[in-house]
This record gives C-alpha cells, structure tokens and sequence, in this order.
C-alpha cells in the first residue's frame, strides 16, 4: 500500500496565531485552473477569490503568488490565509496551570473553543496561547466543547505530538469531570451508563441508538442540596461526542445551563456569557511519555450554579 507524501511546509508564517489554509488539488477536481476550482471549493464569492489573487494572498510551494489562470495540477499545494471572521472577544482568561519543555495544561473557561473551527478561530485557546505565549508550533492533544471548562493538554513540539495523542486514543489518560444538574432522590447513584451514541455532521444533538455500545460513563454524586441542583462526578471511560450531556439526559439529570439537551434552545446573542454550561473537566491524569513523569491536574475552576445557584438562575431571567 502506498503511503501518501507528507504535505510540504507552509510557506506563509502564522497570522496572530493562525496558521495558513493548505489547499491540495485532488485529482478528478473541478476546473481548468486553480482560481476556477477555489471558486467550487471554497465557500465565498468570486469577488473575494478574485481579490485574494490580486492581492497576492494565495501562493505556490516555493512562497510566491500564483496566477489566477495557473492550470490545475492534480497534486499542487497552495496556501493562503483566510479572512477572520469578526469575533466578538471571551472575556475570561487562560490560567496556565502547568508548564515545561514538552507540554502545557491549560484551565480553559466556558465559551472559548479549543482549536480553530467554523466562525470560532481568533477566540479559540490554540490561537490565544500561540499568539500570547510566542509558541507557533503549539498543538492541542484533545478538545473540550465551548461551552465546557477545565483542563486541556497542549503539545510544544509537535514531532512529540502522536506520543501525547495516543495515550487519548489509548484511553491512557485519567479524566474527570463535574457537572451541576437537577437532583433525584430516587436515582441509584453510583452507576455506569452505556449505549450507542451517533452525532451525524452538520446536526446539533447526538443521539443514542440501538446497538453495540460505544460510549460509557461513571455518573456518581459528590453533593446535594434538599432545595436545589446536586453536583455530580463524572468519569468518562470513552469520548464520544457530547457523551456526558447526553448520559445525564437520558437519567433525567440534564446539566444546568445546556442549549442542545434535553431541548435545542434559541442562540443567545453573541457576547451573552451569563449562563455556560455547568460541566467542568476537573481532573487529568496520565503518565508522560516522554519523560516518564506521572501528572495528576486538577482544576481551580467552580461551577457558577453550584457556588452560588440563586445568583446563575437569576442572570439568565
């Protein structure tokens, strides 16, 4: 079986933080040239590829611009930098919680996205510790949803980064989670949820399904008040999209402050940061392997409607 060659270096450096759109002409593709096959790919106007080939934005391997009539080449690598979507800015800052040669572990709070995706790219902790930190080669070994805070792992030199990302792949790495939700006395805790959960591209919920289970979580309690919410402990054993927002759904218990589960809700306007999601990823733990160290994080982050419940009801009336 042929190996597919690894894609060429960038030659455009990262803008803010952001690195480059590589674009690879497949081989069958759309149009004579390469500006005919942007205007099918890409999602945009032919006024703005037009201007971004003007401007000299989009550029070959060797770092200079092509031609708006280059022909298609099956193969051919270009790149250029996307325009930012305008990002209305997450007022809550990254606490590094722990730094070194080969890692970095950040305390993530709701609403900042992990990596760069859709209209989510400046706002996002990738693109904020590279820009801030001055680490360009930055990559993030797992994700956390937006709306969830807590703990995430970066990687600093990327030629280490599949070492990190197998133990994820692996289940290598201890995670723990906290969430804030309704509480029900007559819910046997603690016990472990599993099912099928399918998440189709493009479709806001996941949903669970009959057959071989592909998702599985510890769902323990920690606390409860007699005239409010119970905070729970949560331990996933897999990483199937929205897996705890769905397994607390399915036991009557859906986490305080969620848009998707048990029902989709109307967006709140952008900059509306009154009432995150009440999960937490409060601990993780692995072996390192590269130096060996065994690492145990824990978060410093509280949950809103746990600390002071009558306060978070309240912001979102």
């Amino acid at each position: 079986m042929r190996r597919r060659r690894p894609a060429p270096p960038p030659p455009l450096p990262q803008r803010d933080g952001v690195d480059p759109v590589r674009v690879r002409l497949p081989a069958g593709g759309q149009g004579a040239t390469v500006r005919e096959h942007l205007l099918q790919r890409l999602s945009t106007t032919p006024g703005t590829v037009d201007r971004m080939f003007t401007e000299g934005r989009i550029v070959g391997v060797d770092g200079h611009p092509l031609a708006p009539d280059t022909p298609y080449e099956p193969g051919l690598h270009l790149w250029f930098h996307r325009d930012l979507p305008e990002e209305v800015p997450v007022p809550f800052p990254l606490e590094i919680v722990h730094r070194d040669d080969h890692i970095l572990v950040v305390d993530k709070p709701h609403f900042l996205a992990t990596t760069p995706r859709g209209s989510h790219i400046t706002q996002t902790a990738l693109t904020r510790l590279r820009h801030e930190l001055g680490i360009p080669e930055l990559g993030a070994a797992h994700r956390l949803d937006r709306l969830t805070a807590g703990l995430v792992l970066f990687i600093v030199r990327p030629k280490e980064r599949g070492a990190y990302q197998t133990l994820f792949r692996d289940r290598l790495v201890r995670k723990e989670y906290e969430a804030v939700a309704p509480y029900d006395p007559a819910l046997a805790l603690p016990r472990t949820v599993r099912s099928r959960i399918v998440k189709e591209r493009g479709v806001l919920t996941a949903e669970e399904v009959e057959g071989e289970p592909n998702a599985e979580t510890l769902v323990d309690i920690a606390a409860h008040r007699a005239d409010g919410p119970a905070r729970y402990r949560l331990v996933p054993g897999t990483g199937q999209t929205h897996q705890l927002r769905v397994h607390m759904n399915a036991l009557g218990l859906p986490i305080l402050g969620d848009p998707l589960y048990p029902e989709v809700t109307p967006p709140v306007p952008a900059g509306d940061f009154r009432r995150p999601l009440q999960l937490l990823a409060r601990r993780l733990e692995f072996t390192d392997p590269v130096t060996g160290v065994e690492h145990r994080f824990v978060s410093r982050r509280e949950l809103a409607a746990w600390t002071s419940y009558d306060d978070w009801a309240a912001a979102g009336q």
